[in-house]
């Protein structure tokens, strides 16, 4: 997938280097976090993919067109073929839950793989064989809950592998032989391997590492998983025997690997590689000793020639001694001011990811600190679970501690430090400027954060809704937690100014979550700069957007946080 020129298309590029070739034409604007690659049929023939909330199939050589293979529904996605290159699984929606499909490359009319009759039926993965297709179920009684399912295609006959009440089990990848699933756990308090055989027999953990895995994938001859592993916001490529659970690093370091493949004939891999001053490409990994080849090229020169920061890991401790890791980007020519960036989710985190916008705001003299507060994913599931039934609490504090570890920073100005925040992160921004009677922060800066949690939630789609209930309950039994996690509630509290910025198709953080912040602000006679995008959803698409609200930042921070002579 590569978003360039207003849309996100998709291209083919030779495994051994050479020019894209481009496989779509009219595919709109993904935010990338929530797209979802393309899907090569078992022959190699063809791809298939969600284009504009239809599955479509187009010729991997290019030569045709893409062809919509879902009309028999309003919306499709997630696609999935089958071994034998013909037929495919789509997941639909249906009376608000998500569903397979089994459907075929002239898109026939659909055979139910899965009723989704209470809960979310997904990641579909055939059985080498194509008699059985592993899932992942989410019973909507337990959110905190995923369970591994088989279904048997021909006669539908539906069996749970293994599930439990409040533990999640997903992934499913199938050993090239059939006889093993490999799946992730959170059991072991961090996500690691496990295995189990497609009746439900021999199940067992097999990594041992203390770490997340991220993602993985079988060895043609079914000797070695590829995987990703989480090591502080490093994600490194590694082999994992698939016997012994033994591991083997093929590269390590402060980048980020992702989406391991296998080539068929387990040579090499094929990745998706980034780190702070190098933005993402696919490159080619060598099984055999880890030699790295780049196959795309998406930093321009004129970028690559400037001087760039890698971030330092440090480490603070909280308001209760919780120690909070997090990323300190230091300045080669201070300006005394600082941002602290708080990342979205909150199960996410910060790691080390290229952030050109960071980088730009490090090269004018900022110092860039980003806390993996509590409730950032990779610290182990108890870290992770720390702020349920909890946002704007714990998660709140440990940003202002974030803020009071800059003032120990010598070169910093105390009164200079600001907050920057999208999604989740934009709400931090509203609960440390509201709940903070040291006013350690001179501004912030709210990209489509929210305020007040009963309306967004109320508001926006059904799957963040879920999530929200997942970590926060249900407001009608949570009441008193959806309130207490409400900032604007403390609207007096706020005594610096705020910039808000907020697309309007956005439905995952609806725009009235900033519309009623905005208006309480208005009417509280607070210090404010409002800012709203038409045609722009969760995630800004267009150059122009990006460019607006970029100088519109860089402006309100350049006013408030540097010093003037």
């Amino acid at each position: 997938c590569w978003q360039r020129d207003g849309e996100t298309n998709i291209y083919t590029v030779p495994a051994g280097g050479g020019w894209p070739r481009r496989v779509t034409v009219g595919r709109k604007p993904t935010v990338y976090w929530m797209d979802s690659a393309p899907q090569w049929s078992a022959d190699g023939r063809f791809l298939a993919f969600t284009m504009n909330s239809h599955v479509h199939i187009a010729p991997a050589d290019g030569a045709g067109l893409a062809k919509k293979i879902t009309d028999f529904t309003d919306s499709a996605f997630a696609p999935v073929w089958m071994p034998d290159s013909h037929r495919l699984i789509v997941g639909v929606t249906r009376d608000e839950c998500a569903n397979l499909l089994l459907t075929d490359r002239d898109g026939s009319w659909p055979r139910p793989l899965t009723t989704g009759e209470d809960g979310d039926d997904f990641d579909a993965r055939p059985s080498p064989d194509g008699r059985f297709v592993a899932y992942v179920h989410r019973p909507l009684n337990d959110l905190n809950r995923l369970d591994l399912r088989l279904v048997e295609v021909e006669t539908g006959q539906v069996r749970t592998l293994t599930g439990a009440p409040k533990q999640k089990s997903w992934f499913p990848r199938w050993s090239p032989d059939g006889e093993w699933i490999a799946f992730l756990s959170q059991r072991p308090n961090f996500n690691e391997v496990w295995l189990i055989r497609p009746d439900g027999s021999g199940e067992r953990q097999l990594t041992q590492l203390g770490h997340d895995v991220g993602e993985f994938s079988w060895s043609p001859d079914g000797r070695a998983l590829a995987a990703t592993i989480n090591r502080g916001g490093a994600l490194d490529l590694a082999l994992i025997d698939s016997e012994s659970g033994a591991v083997t690093d093929l590269r390590t370091g402060h980048g980020v690997y992702t989406r391991p493949c296998w080539s068929p004939d387990g040579a090499y891999l094929t990745v998706e590689y980034e780190d702070a001053i190098t933005p993402p490409d696919l490159y080619r990994v060598a099984v055999d000793g880890g030699a790295l080849t780049q196959l795309t090229f998406s930093n321009p020169p004129a970028l690559a020639c400037l001087p760039q920061v890698t971030p330092e890991v440090i480490s603070y401790p909280s308001y209760d001694g919780l120690e909070i890791h997090a990323f300190l980007y230091k300045p080669p020519k201070p300006n005394g001011a600082a941002i602290l960036r708080p990342h979205g989710g909150p199960t996410d985190q910060w790691q080390f990811i290229w952030d050109p916008l960071a980088q730009y705001l490090v090269a004018k003299g900022y110092t860039f600190i980003a806390p993996n507060f509590r409730g950032s994913t990779g610290y182990g599931i108890e870290f992770e679970h720390a702020n349920y039934d909890n946002w704007g609490v714990g998660d709140t504090q440990d940003c202002l501690y974030g803020a009071r570890y800059l003032h120990t920073l010598d070169w910093i100005n105390p009164d200079k430090i600001g907050i920057f925040g999208s999604s989740y992160g934009g709400y931090m921004v509203a609960c440390c400027l509201a709940r903070d009677p040291d006013y350690l922060f001179a501004c912030g800066v709210s990209k489509y954060g929210d305020a007040e949690l009963y309306s967004s939630w109320a508001l926006c789609e059904r799957e963040t809704r879920l999530y929200t209930e997942m970590q926060m309950g249900h407001p009608t039994s949570n009441w008193q937690v959806y309130q207490a996690a409400s900032p604007i509630l403390e609207i007096e509290a706020i005594q610096k100014p705020v910039l808000l910025l907020h697309g309007l198709l956005d439905d995952i953080v609806p725009p009235e979550a900033s519309e009623i912040w905005a208006e309480a602000m208005r009417r509280a006679g607070k210090t404010f700069e409002y800012k709203t995008y038409a045609d722009e959803p969760h995630g800004f698409l267009k150059h122009e957007t990006e460019m607006d609200y970029q100088r519109r930042l860089e402006l309100f921070l350049d006013w408030y946080l540097v010093p003037r002579s």
